[in-house]
């Protein structure tokens, strides 16, 4: 019960915070905030596959891009509004997942790592060339819609910001609800101990592609959202560089802790928004923290607690 009323008064505050903070924050702020809200979604769906199930997936963008592009191609070129692109993008991102983790969830470690690095590049490559001619190439594709509910267009930056804000609230329920579900506790024996767990009948490979598929489909969401902030979508968005960001930030905030990916989101993407003449350097600033980071505090900022199973 106290569980229960807890949870109903965290409900109340964030729809409270939803309604409160277009009022008194300018665009500038709000922008921000939509966009940190966007990469907290992303973040959290690399923590699925990274921090939870244990796999080292540096390329993690792909996933990203495919919901972006999803939505873009859907509404530019058959007129599809951006909100029902919303659950297509997520069902293309988790196939696209479940297809490409399938034949290298069984590498483990450097070697699996150096396959997703290679996913990625391969999509980079596969956008700027115009596959199929409906990427855009290099430009990529611009003149996106707004989103639109009940038949009006949300073009405020408000608007946006609540429609960014409830995604990334359904994303942190989803989150809790896997850490104390079967599911999460699988994921979790297979990063500990993934001989251990097949002997007690677990199939390794099933729930592997299943962490691909879940974290992706989350990220895949994200895009959607993206692309409508922006209203524009390109390449430059989902190169390598992005897919190390957002595992660099799985491994500085905590892996499996919602609040330490939370709080590298807000170092790797809001800091440098807030210090945007400083922003160029974000990667050398957030290089030299993942080396302190490391060797004073392995486990991150901010580590999933344990407890009794």
């Amino acid at each position: 019960m106290k569980k229960l009323t807890s949870t109903w008064a965290g409900l109340l505050l964030w729809v409270l915070g939803l309604l409160l903070v277009p009022l008194f924050a300018d665009n500038n702020w709000i922008f921000i905030m939509s966009y940190f809200a966007i990469y907290a979604v992303v973040s959290l769906s690399q923590d699925v596959v990274l921090g939870r199930a244990g796999m080292y997936d540096m390329g993690h963008a792909v996933y990203f891009g495919i919901g972006a592009y999803t939505t873009a191609i859907l509404n530019t070129q058959y007129g599809v509004p951006i909100l029902w692109t919303l659950p297509i993008a997520v069902v293309v991102s988790a196939l696209f997942g479940a297809l490409l983790s399938a034949p290298i969830v069984k590498l483990r470690g450097d070697y699996l790592l150096v396959a997703t690095i290679g996913f990625n590049e391969i999509f980079h490559m596969a956008l700027v060339n115009d596959v199929g001619g409906i990427t855009g190439g290099p430009d990529g594709i611009y003149g996106i819609e707004a989103p639109s509910l009940f038949g009006h267009q949300i073009m405020s930056q408000g608007g946006i910001f609540v429609l960014n804000w409830i995604l990334l609230g359904i994303v942190l329920l989803l989150m809790n609800n896997l850490e104390n579900s079967r599911l999460g506790r699988v994921f979790r024996y297979l990063k500990e101990d993934e001989l251990a767990a097949t002997t007690l009948g677990v199939n390794a490979r099933y729930y592997k592609i299943l962490a691909f598929a879940l974290g992706a489909g989350i990220a895949g969401a994200a895009g959607t959202l993206f692309t409508s902030l922006l209203q524009s979508v390109s390449p430059g968005a989902f190169v390598f560089t992005e897919s190390v960001t957002l595992f660099a930030i799985v491994i500085v905030g905590g892996q499996a802790s919602i609040p330490g990916v939370l709080l590298g989101a807000v170092l790797m993407f809001v800091v440098p928004q807030v210090f945007r003449d400083l922003a160029e350097y974000r990667y050398f600033v957030f290089g030299l923290a993942m080396i302190v980071i490391m060797v004073l505090r392995p486990q991150g900022i901010l580590p999933r607690r344990r407890r009794l199973e």
